[in-house]
């Protein structure tokens, strides 16, 4: 009876402890369970918090990419109104300025290595001071400056000597009278003329390439400029004397340009422009202050005229990349005068593509494709010597394809290299092909 009561127990006992490990193993397994779905919310919140920062992320990056943009070009609000441009005065160099009281200093320039072939400008593998300008600003009033742009040596110079650039009095904020922000604004003196686009980037410092393009059209004037910005559109229209002497004009006929523009959005670009030189006379003005095809317009075909003009449209359109932009335009010029045959008429179109891309923050490659053709011939200088091409045999079309490399020390100093190819026809049927450009630059400002 001993025996099987101490049977008992002891099955009671293992039932009892199997019970206890089964209940144990059941709660350690609940307890597992519990821990698992822990981990698994703690790792999809990790996940969410990591798409999270990841979109912070690009957020970023893109916001960086703006500003890395905006570093390496110039913000095109400020281009139109033309108050911060290099053409609008010394604003665009206020980081670099140096101050004498209410008188403010810069200067700009570069210095160059340039060899082209036999038939161009540079034939003998020159060194050369490139570009040597200095620039004054000097507030008068409230809101009225004064600027002045003193060039000591430019690419188009043939010797050393002292000339001026821009020289004018600006009203900035005129509009303010009736409660409107940059809507007018008033120069009066000597400036760019508005037409087109490349003149706002010509400068060593500005210019990603070293050469321009063919038609490279600009010039400096006397007379008065209205500029503003209304929304997305902005507007320069002037009206100046036209012919290249800076104290006199010979006709009483008035150079007029202007310029539309629009910007969509941050990435586009759009603008077009138009120009009439107005009639100019010899003797006075034996050529017009616009220059086109790095040489001017001029009565070239008859020995009979004596009053000349040439009217100008251009449109152009630049996209804005992330690493880079592209810029391209085009335009129509007629040339005529006096001459009753009507035989010196010139129907002219041109044309210009180029792209910049950022291989680095500081390295870019650059590329430009330019065109210009003329039924019945007009003298371009080009790439080449002057008194060969200009005051010689017209042509017919040219072609330029300009390739460079660019560094970006910083923005007040980049070397640039380049190499261009340009070729074309006369209307004698004589090829232009020994006007190559080899080129090396340093361009600074301060």
């Amino acid at each position: 009876m001993a025996h099987e009561n101490s049977t008992v127990v002891l099955c009671a006992c293992a039932v009892t402890v199997f019970t206890l490990a089964g209940g144990s193993l059941r709660a350690d397994d609940t307890a597992v369970t519990k821990e698992l779905r822990q981990v698994k919310e703690q790792n999809q919140a990790l996940q969410e918090q990591l798409r999270q920062q990841q979109s912070l992320i690009e957020a970023l990056s893109r916001k960086v990419n703006q500003i890395e943009q905006a570093d390496t070009q110039r913000s095109r609000e400020v281009e139109h109104l033309e108050s911060e441009v290099k053409d609008g005065g010394a604003n665009t160099k206020e980081a670099s300025n140096f101050s004498l009281g209410k008188v403010s200093l810069s200067a700009e320039g570069g210095v160059a290595f340039f060899n082209t072939g036999s038939q161009g400008a540079f034939p003998n593998s020159e060194f050369r001071v490139d570009e040597a300008r200095l620039f004054v600003e000097a507030p008068i009033l409230e809101n009225v400056y004064f600027f002045a742009e003193l060039n000591l040596m430019t690419r188009e110079a043939e010797d050393l000597s002292l000339q001026l650039g821009e020289a004018y009095v600006e009203f900035e904020n005129v509009s303010q009278l009736w409660n409107r922000d940059h809507m007018l604004n008033i120069r009066l003196g000597r400036m760019y003329n508005p037409f087109g686009e490349e003149y706002l980037s010509r400068y060593a410092i500005d210019n990603p390439l070293i050469s321009h393009s063919l038609s490279d059209i600009w010039g400096v004037d006397e007379g008065i400029e209205l500029y503003g910005k209304i929304g997305k559109v902005s507007y320069v229209l002037a009206v100046q004397n036209g012919g290249p002497s800076g104290v006199r004009d010979f006709n009483g006929d008035k150079s007029v340009a202007g310029r539309l523009s629009y910007d969509p959005n941050p990435w586009l670009h759009l603008s077009a422009s138009g120009l009439r030189t107005g009639d100019l006379e010899e003797p006075g003005d034996p050529w017009s202050e616009l220059w086109f095809g790095n040489g001017w317009f001029f009565p070239f075909g008859s020995s009979t005229a004596n009053i000349f003009h040439a009217n100008l449209a251009e449109g152009d359109v630049e996209v804005r990349l992330p690493h880079g932009r592209i810029h391209a335009f085009g335009g129509y010029a007629r040339f005529d005068d006096n001459d009753p045959r009507r035989i010196d008429r010139r129907d002219i179109f041109y044309y210009a593509v180029e792209g910049i891309h950022d291989i680095t923050r500081k390295l870019y490659g650059a590329a430009r494709f330019s065109q210009i053709l003329v039924d019945k011939g007009l003298p371009i200088a080009g790439n080449g010597d002057m008194n060969t091409f200009l005051y010689g045999t017209p042509t017919t079309e040219i072609w330029r394809l300009s390739l460079g490399l660019g560094y970006r020390w910083s923005p007040n100093l980049i070397f640039k290299g380049e190499y261009t190819l340009e070729r074309g026809k006369q209307v004698n049927g004589e090829h232009r092909d020994h006007e190559d450009l080899f080129a090396l630059e340093a361009a600074f400002r301060f």
